[in-house]
């Protein structure tokens, strides 16, 4: 999924740290890092992780960082292996943002007819309503 925001990629790249996600990820209710934050720019280093709580909880972990340009978080909720990738790219009015999600369900066959009516409409609901609000935030 992806949206053109009127702000340079700088400026959306500050919103990728896991204490910004508290702004504009529908759903988030706390974020606490757990790798050690000694410098603003520890918060986008690979390695980098937090514990999240949204409607269940959950560690992020930084595993590519390419500042101003892509971050690639781990997890792992329940059942659910997830990797969320954010891809910053330069446009004539600003970022074009895209935001990718994978996952692998470690689930049995009913849970995969599951995932294909409810789960994976879900989050990209979410993934909407949360880039709209980033996009909101950043073009004030």
């Amino acid at each position: 999924m992806s949206i053109e925001i009127k702000a340079p990629p700088e400026k959306v790249w500050e919103m990728l740290a896991f204490d910004k996600h508290l702004e504009w990820m529908d759903g988030y209710k706390s974020v606490e890092y757990t790798s050690k934050v000694r410098t603003p720019e520890d918060k986008y280093k690979v390695g980098a992780s937090a514990h999240i709580v949204e409607h269940v909880k959950y560690d992020l972990e930084i595993t590519e960082s390419l500042e101003n340009k892509k971050m690639t978080y781990r997890f792992n909720v329940r059942r659910i292996s997830m990797i969320m990738t954010y891809v910053l790219e330069p446009v004539d009015e600003g970022t074009k943002f895209t935001y990718t999600v994978d996952y692998e369900m470690h689930w049995s066959i009913l849970d995969k007819v599951i995932e294909k009516l409810y789960l994976r409409r879900h989050i990209e609901k979410e993934t909407e309503k949360s880039l709209e609000k980033l996009k909101s935030i950043l073009e004030k």
